[in-house]
């Protein structure tokens, strides 16, 4: 049965009732003002005041408003398009006593003019058809109170959904913002000062990928339990979206109080997590700024928090960092550096450099794998541990990787037209780009021969569960010509399991188990394991962090087929690439047994 009453939520200034914003409407609100019910949530409430209503009435309704009183009105009003109808108005002020928003209930029942009852009534005249009707109004009087006290139940509810997140019960992120004006308001006015207490948990993009977002969602009601289970009763939690989590916590008289909560976040986000009987390892990052009465903009503190978070997180995560005035100093920098990348965009001011990459055996180049750095106008050549991550937070990785690659084939023909071809080059990328379909556009619209091309897969927590799209992709490459490589292997993301699932032809092992091998015979024994699990699956093995001449020769006899590192040549420009094959004939190395061979040449 299609409801003739049109109903409506407002959310309402603290301050001034007359100011407020639909949240939510039934189809018949809509179709009674002569809007789509999806285009009235977020208007103001002036969007029921037409041209025809009386300027008495307006002023009447404002004033009704702006003092909270409930109150019911019939007048002239305009549809949308301008038609003039009849409504009754009736506003029923509501208050949610956990967070203290204020709600209107707005009622509209449109009629014709001339159907207005006009019936008086004197008690001294009763007849029994007088009586028949005081009977009617009062069995109308019950249903209305009735259906009044349902659409209160109806206004709780939606202003509870409009407040809480669905899947935690924590405060949403609206609620929080409301929640810390009221906190700003109260310090302006001399209150307490409090704590911000930013949390965001470490990969958690991994248990999704890994393990589905099933197992997501139930980590995220975990956290919210520990956060409820930790924290104080005058303490405030929310769930900002995604993996973010804020506390607002009044400040005692001692910042003990803070530091340990933290503490405590720290510690019990260590505590595996179980799914399915999988124990899952997924840490949180804290950062921590206090809000006092001395700030010239209380406001500020959330970014002061999340700019403690940044620095907690590039410092290792699991940890919690306090923000101080450096970190202020920082954010500055920071924001400074996304404007001027977004200039370098504009100005492709992004360009390749090339580390070689040696084939064990010959000591030749086999390929060189391609690293941006940016020609900054006045700092110069800046390298890309300065500015990818605040580039990837802005999201403008793929303008940086369509400036590089259409640089590239220039390079490759500089390079080519030295007589000696580079065979291949390695570029690095995510997972998350290789979702995009943009970067394979990149690629073709390149014009470089795809068999040239050699594709490192950074991130490699996602070889278990890869996406559809990610795998799609790698199809797609696969089918060009492509070479697929794991980059960082040994890191304890990857996993035998999922080097299966992609078949990359070329595993790279991180450097950190090459930089030790020289002194540490345990170091030796892991690297062989972990050659041994490439070469078992067929794949060419590739060592970084090559230093030393030692470094070389031992990560040949171990077996790495093909070397990385300073030691063959850091990351240089095209021009520095050619003017080095040309020197060296393409060849940066002589292998052990060639040394053996000159030798015994010269001997005899």
């Amino acid at each position: 049965m299609r409801s003739s009453e049109g109903l409506a939520l407002a959310l309402a200034d603290e301050d001034d009732g007359a100011i407020m914003i639909f949240q939510w409407c039934n189809k018949r609100f809509g179709e009674i003002i002569g809007h789509e019910p999806a285009d009235v949530i977020g208007q103001r409430g002036t969007i029921l005041i037409g041209p025809d209503m009386e300027q008495g009435t307006h002023l009447l309704v404002i004033d009704k408003l702006m003092n909270w009183e409930r109150f019911s009105v019939k007048t002239v009003n305009n549809r949308k398009n301008g038609e003039q109808y009849w409504v009754e108005m009736n506003w029923t002020p509501l208050s949610d006593p956990n967070t203290g928003s204020r709600w209107w209930l707005c009622s509209l029942m449109e009629f014709e003019p001339q159907s207005l009852p006009t019936v008086s009534y004197d008690g001294r005249k009763a007849n029994k058809p007088d009586q028949a009707l005081l009977a009617k109004y009062s069995n109308e009087i019950v249903r209305l109170e009735k259906e009044n006290r349902r659409l209160h139940s109806l206004a709780k509810v939606v202003a509870k959904e409009s407040n809480e997140d669905p899947l935690t019960g924590l405060a949403n992120r609206r609620n929080f913002e409301v929640s810390l004006k009221g906190w700003v308001s109260g310090l302006r006015k001399g209150g307490s000062s409090f704590a911000v207490i930013y949390v965001d948990l470490d990969r958690f993009k991994a248990v999704n990928d890994t393990l589905g977002h099933d197992a997501g969602d139930k980590l995220l009601i975990s956290v919210a339990d520990i956060l409820r289970r930790i924290s104080g009763k005058g303490d405030l939690i929310a769930r900002l979206g995604g993996d973010e989590f804020v506390l607002l916590k009044p400040l005692d008289h001692s910042a003990l109080s803070i530091s340990s909560l933290a503490d405590d976040i720290i510690r019990e986000t260590r505590k595996p997590f179980t799914y399915e009987g999988k124990s899952i390892s997924c840490t949180a990052s804290v950062g921590v700024a206090i809000a006092d009465a001395k700030m010239v903009n209380p406001e500020q503190v959330v970014a002061d928090a999340d700019s403690a978070l940044y620095h907690a997180k590039t410092h290792g995560r699991a940890r919690w960092s306090f923000f101080t005035s450096e970190m202020h100093a920082e954010s500055i920098a920071t924001k400074q550096l996304a404007t001027e990348l977004l200039l370098a965009c504009d100005r492709k001011e992004f360009i390749p450099y090339f580390q070689p990459i040696i084939d064990a055996n010959t000591g030749e180049i086999s390929s060189a794998e391609v690293l941006v750095r940016w020609v900054h106008p006045e700092r110069g050549l800046i390298p890309p541990a300065e500015f990818l991550n605040v580039a990837a937070k802005m999201g403008i990785l793929h303008r940086i990787d369509e400036i590089v690659f259409s640089t590239l084939p220039i390079a490759l023909m500089r390079l080519d037209n030295t007589g000696i071809k580079l065979p291949k080059i390695a570029i690095n990328v995510s997972a998350g780009r290789l979702e995009d379909p943009s970067f394979l556009h990149d690629i073709r619209s390149s014009g470089i021969d795809p068999s040239r091309i050699v594709l490192e897969i950074l991130e490699s927590v996602y070889l278990e569960r890869m996406s559809n799209t990610v795998h799609w992709a790698l199809s797609e490459f696969r089918d060009l010509g492509m070479t697929i490589a794991v980059d960082d292997f040994g890191t304890g993301h990857a996993s035998v399991q999922g080097l299966l699932k992609i078949r990359p032809s070329i595993l790279k092992i991180d450097r950190q188990f090459l930089f030790p091998i020289v002194d540490d015979e345990d170091a030796r024994a892991l690297l062989t394991s972990l050659i041994g699990i490439g070469q078992s699956l067929g794949m060419t093995i590739v060592g970084e962090g090559i230093e030393t001449e030692e470094h070389a020769h031992l990560a040949m006899e171990l077996g790495c087929d093909r070397l990385q590192g300073f030691y063959f040549g850091r990351p240089m420009s095209v021009e520095s690439l050619q003017r080095q094959l040309l020197a060296t004939k393409a060849k940066f190395w002589q292998p052990p047994h060639e040394l053996t061979m000159s030798k015994l040449a010269i001997g005899s």
